[in-house]
């Protein structure tokens, strides 16, 4: 069983999540806050896997929580916003985030995000997917100067990076 805690200081929001989570067989709702504030106290002693996690809330934001929540070792966190902005899309993965989903997916969507990210995974929508690969994309090649591990690589390789473990092909 999943435990997830549910942080928006919209409560139409949350109880929409958790009409959307109680649904779900694998998935419980232990509990609910309207900002970071009362996340974090919410999270005291309690057993939570994953805290869906609004951005903009009153007394303290979704980053902010998701920052010290992530700074032991308590659950995992997922931003859950209307935001689609990449600012936003750093800061939270940067905060310790473990996923970053957008107000307007499918139910099934994060649903299954909860899940992949329960079991140890990330998570990005599908639109901010496509964004970061581009993303990455346009960043300047890194040389093998500046990445020790790739100083010695042949032409063929200089685009790969030594697996430790990995047999040769």
């Amino acid at each position: 069983m999943i435990r997830i805690m549910l942080v928006d200081d919209q409560p139409l929001v949350r109880r929409g999540l958790r009409a959307t989570f109680d649904e779900v067989a694998d998935v419980l709702v232990v509990g609910e806050a309207a900002n970071g504030v009362e996340a974090l106290h919410a999270l005291r002693g309690s057993q939570v896997d994953v805290v869906l996690m609004d951005i903009n809330m009153p007394r303290m934001g979704g980053l902010e929580a998701t920052r010290r929540i992530c700074e032991g070792s308590g659950p995992r966190v997922v931003i859950l916003t209307m935001y689609d902005q990449d600012e936003y899309v750093f800061e939270a993965l940067r905060a310790g985030a473990s996923g970053f989903v957008l107000k307007d997916s499918s139910p099934e969507l994060l649903v299954e995000g909860v899940r992949t990210v329960a079991s140890g995974e990330g998570l990005l929508s599908p639109s901010v997917t496509g964004r970061l690969i581009a993303e990455f994309a346009r960043r300047p090649v890194v040389s093998a100067a500046v990445v020790p591990e790739l100083v010695g690589l042949t032409d063929r390789g200089a685009g790969c990076v030594p697996v430790a473990g990995a047999g040769s092909s």
